[in-house]
């Protein structure tokens, strides 16, 4: 049977990486996909910086379960090399941090053009990233994102065959295929299954397209985590709660450490790590 690890985006608590630590561990959560940190995103930090955040980190008892930077998130139509040079930047991060992970996209498309047109030019950005990354032990973690190439499943699948490298691997993330109209299950799960590295928790609501927790919307979480422990996935769950609007609280239990917090987004994420563990919950009552 699979293993679930909690992880989480701790700037959607707060931009304090103090804070962020005090709150996931409140909710037993050792992990974090670090985006962005005290005012900042990780990618632009420093070297020596990241070394002084890495040492926070160290005394929270804290690890890095993938760095969830913004790279592939420009234009196919922007100049590329400086971005290669900030990917090479960010491989050095990873080794500081120790960490497997770094989550990537497959640049946005010009609007309203045919993602296909541009096919060539993401296939050699991507190789252009795959070399600069061998021999570094670090996984590229590519997210469906809407409005990239990679934003259905089936372009993720020739992103994926095209390559053909062993460390580039996909991201499942529920919500941003729902926002493409995409049917997760068993669709885009079963096309992409062999592929799957990493999971990102956030859910949406077809007819309009906006975030709720975790299995409140049309995501089909449950059933394919269902499907992951069934096949004996080992790996993260990593929390992108995107609640920003959320003022539904009544998910919240008596044993939830935002039960009595202010309405603000430390009190959302509890939302977000309450909906998903009933989720977890529910699957090993199945069991």
């Amino acid at each position: 049977m699979g293993e679930f690890k909690l992880s989480a985006f701790g700037d959607e608590i707060n931009s304090d990486l103090n804070t962020q630590m005090d709150v996931l561990d409140q909710h037993g959560i050792k992990y974090i996909e670090m985006r962005g940190v005290n005012g900042k995103l990780l990618v632009y930090y420093s070297l020596g910086e990241v070394k002084e955040i890495k040492k926070q980190l160290d005394e929270g008892g804290f690890k890095i379960s993938a760095i969830g930077s913004p790279l592939g998130k420009i234009k196919i139509t922007d100049d590329f090399e400086p971005h290669l040079e900030l990917f090479k930047h960010t491989l050095e991060i990873a080794k500081i941090m120790e960490c497997k992970y770094i989550r990537m996209f497959s640049f946005f498309i010009p609007h309203g053009e045919e993602p296909l047109r541009y096919r060539d030019e993401v296939i050699r950005r991507w190789k252009s990233f795959i070399k600069a990354a061998e021999g570094s032990g670090v996984v590229l973690l590519h997210e469906n994102e809407s409005g990239i190439y990679g934003d259905i499943p089936e372009r993720c699948l020739d992103l994926f065959q095209s390559l053909n490298c062993d460390y580039v691997k996909g991201i499942f993330d529920f919500a941003n295929f729902v926002q493409c109209d995409v049917k997760n299950y068993p669709d885009a799960f079963e096309l992409l299954q062999d592929h799957i590295d990493y999971i990102h928790i956030k859910d949406a609501v077809y007819h309009d397209h906006h975030v709720v927790p975790a299995g409140k919307g049309e995501g089909n979480i449950r059933e394919i985590l269902m499907e992951l422990k069934n096949r004996g996935y080992v790996g993260f769950l990593s929390l992108e709660p995107h609640l920003w609007d959320y003022s539904d609280f009544s998910l919240l239990e008596a044993d939830s450490p935002g039960l009595d917090l202010p309405e603000g987004e430390a009190k959302r994420f509890a939302v977000a790590v309450q909906a998903l563990k009933n989720i977890l919950n529910d699957i090993d009552q199945i069991e």
